[in-house]
């Protein structure tokens, strides 16, 4: 059984967490771990993963694992994709391209931000496996269509909306030091009413002239699962933002096992909030996820060293998910249900970094 081992500077993920906080300024640091007023939908997620444990089955002819898997008929390494961030070049110059690079390189899929301050097309160009456009509402009917017919141009194999930030959030962190985030004032703020009234006749607009493959983030119940499939998505992404809008939400582990039970198997179904570890990752797939989100976690390699940093933390997953899934007696993701996971009670206080209890407390302090 081969499984990738990191080498050089970085050999833990709680060693990129670490250097990432040492590297990125205070205001980016906050930026990249908060969460909206009270932080309780952030904590939520990771609570939400600290409360399932895991059950191995035994005795099972483990010399061969395979933890690759796919999204909309690509194949990927492993399942999960990068997940949407804004304010890449904040982090790192040239952060958009290199995320592409890594991801590709690496081969898992990746999704660009329409407010990551990166060119559309110079990050296409840059990846060489699945790459989707993510976009959030900052024009009218003909500027939506338009972002549409760019990304596909690009080359981009699928188009997402972001759907649940209709009212943008108050995140505290960032307004107690008075930190106006660049990338915020990208198109003008007053183009946030866009994004208010984006509604279902717009998705279907986009499905109706569009050939391609069409994504929902930011579902967070059955009943809207539960459309996306009536209204012909393909994708539907349960997500609360990291955290980062509305405030006293669920975690995200918590909605799935609903969301999944709506979808039936008649849409791909993604998920992310506060995925750190492999572990987090195989309980989402054992709860019925196709494929797991990931966006701090790449976004700590990416602070610390650029591409390598990115692909870093993915052969670090790799290396956990691949011992996890031969642990539980699972040769493929595919092997794994829900007989895989059970309740139990939290062993740490939910904090942002409660998956890395090894490193400094230090890194969660305002």
């Amino acid at each position: 059984m081969a499984v990738s081992q990191t080498e050089g500077e970085y050999l833990t993920l709680h060693e990129y967490v670490r250097a990432a906080r040492e590297k990125l300024d205070g205001n980016m640091w906050d930026y990249v771990v908060g969460g909206t007023a009270t932080e309780t939908t952030l904590l939520r997620n990771r609570l939400g993963l600290d409360k399932l444990a895991l059950r191995p089955r035994v005795l099972r002819d483990m010399s061969s694992i395979d933890p690759s898997h796919h999204l909309l008929g690509r194949p990927a390494r492993l399942p999960l994709l990068l997940a949407p961030v804004g304010g890449l070049e904040s982090l790192r110059p040239g952060g958009g391209q290199m995320v592409a690079r890594a991801a590709g390189e690496f081969g898992v899929p990746f999704m660009l931000s329409s407010v990551a301050d990166s060119d559309m097309r110079a990050v296409a160009d840059a990846a060489s496996g699945t790459r989707i456009f993510q976009l959030y509402a900052r024009g009218d009917a003909d500027w939506v269509d338009e972002q549409v017919r760019r990304a596909m141009d690009c080359g981009y194999d699928a188009f997402c909306v972001t759907v649940d930030s209709a009212v943008y959030s108050r995140r505290e962190r960032d307004i107690a030091k008075r930190f106006a985030k660049p990338w915020r004032a990208k198109g003008g703020l007053d183009t946030m009413r866009y994004q208010a009234a984006f509604n279902w006749n717009d998705v279907r607009r986009i499905r109706d002239r569009f050939d391609v493959p069409l994504i929902l983030k930011g579902i967070g119940t059955a009943e809207d699962a539960a459309l996306c499939v009536e209204e012909g998505v393909q994708v539907v992404y349960v997500s609360n933002h990291g955290g980062r809008q509305l405030d006293h939400g669920l975690g995200a582990i918590e909605v799935l096992p609903e969301v999944v039970e709506a979808v039936r198997g008649r849409a791909t179904v993604v998920i992310d909030g506060g995925f750190s570890r492999g572990t987090d990752i195989v309980k989402a797939l054992a709860l019925g996820a196709d494929m797991v989100g990931i966006g701090r976690a790449y976004c700590y390699g990416l602070a610390a060293a650029g591409a390598a940093g990115i692909t870093g933390v993915l052969e670090l997953l790799e290396a956990e998910i691949t011992e996890c899934l031969g642990l539980l007696g699972a040769r493929t993701v595919k092997e794994l249900n829900r007989s895989h996971v059970c309740r139990a009670d939290p062993v740490y206080p939910a904090r942002t970094h409660s998956a890395f209890p090894l490193m400094s407390p230090f890194v969660d302090e305002y």
